[in-house]
């Protein structure tokens, strides 16, 4: 790219490992520009045609991901005085041209990556479709249809298991790109240091590190509200909440919403011994991972944290 302003940081990953909630808190600095879509994938998908055809994809990833340049340029406009100017989209990590893409257009950018115990962000991920309507097998029954669901050319979050091989998913960009841009997180401390974990990010990507933002709402949680209605009305029917819209005052629709996204919904539970079959899927990886970042993380195979 040679033309227009350009992210000189990512959000690359990992997908179900905070990277909405992320997305929310970074663009609430002053020092900050991202644009409000999440997920554009333009440097996985940059002159496709995406036609994914798993249940719900053509809504989603289909109609949202950005494939032009002029689209693409576009998204950052509206940049003003901003030092750090980034994007989130999770794919990036997983997608094996999205390094090269990336190394060739904003070959200095700084890169933000969050991982999830591999276990856990499977499990999350299946749950967030099941919440959306869009998954109809048990967890178990899922995974074993991993593969197939790939052939038919499904979309790459799917894959719940393949997403989580994330020590060959960063040697690619280790591989291209100085560690001194890469900046891994886990989903763990996110969680329970948010503030000190944002505070390192925006030092990370060169903004005043003290900035506090709201971080009381978690955006995109992943549970299965209770209520078949509240499920259907929240993330189904565009219909309902089209006649709703006009009768509500916009901070009222705002606060129903963040009350709403603030329950803790009830989640279906993990059988043992599908948790032991991907702990053995997933040993390997995660030793190499601990020589990749130097870090223990022996606890994602025995904690199931």
């Amino acid at each position: 790219m040679t033309t227009g302003t350009l992210p000189n940081f990512l959000v690359i990953g990992a997908a179900k490992s905070g990277t909405t909630a992320l997305h929310h808190y970074l663009r609430q600095h002053p020092e900050v520009f991202m644009p409000q879509l999440k997920e554009t994938n333009f440097f996985a998908f940059e002159g496709q045609k995406v036609n994914f055809a798993g249940p719900g994809d053509n809504e989603y990833i289909n109609s949202f991901s950005v494939t032009e340049r002029s689209k693409y340029h576009a998204l950052f406009s509206t940049v003003e005085n901003q030092t750090a100017i980034g994007e989130a989209s999770p794919l990036y990590l997983y997608s094996d041209v999205a390094p090269h893409r990336i190394k060739s257009d904003v070959p200095n950018v700084k890169m933000i990556c969050v991982l999830r115990n591999p276990i856990e962000r499977a499990f999350s991920h299946y749950l967030h479709f099941l919440r959306d309507g869009r998954e109809s097998l048990s967890f178990e029954q899922a995974l074993a249809q991993e593969h197939q669901r790939r052939s038919m050319n499904w979309e790459w979050a799917w894959n719940y298991v393949d997403v989580g091989f994330y020590a060959a998913q960063l040697t690619r960009y280790y591989h291209l790109f100085s560690p001194n841009q890469i900046k891994v997180y886990l989903y763990e401390d996110l969680q329970s240091r948010p503030g000190e974990i944002i505070a390192d990010m925006f030092e990370f990507i060169g903004v005043d590190p003290a900035f506090v933002p709201d971080m009381s709402v978690r955006p995109n949680r992943s549970g299965v509200p209770n209520s078949r209605f509240l499920r259907f009305f929240l993330f189904q029917s565009s219909v309902l909440k089209s006649m709703v819209k006009p009768l509500v005052p916009k901070k009222s629709r705002s606060a129903i919403r963040k009350a709403i996204l603030s329950r803790d919904f009830g989640k279906p539970e993990m059988g043992e011994e599908v948790r032991q079959m991907l702990t053995r899927t997933f040993k390997d990886d995660i030793q190499q991972l601990e020589h990749l970042l130097g870090r223990d993380l022996n606890h994602w195979l025995v904690n199931g944290v």
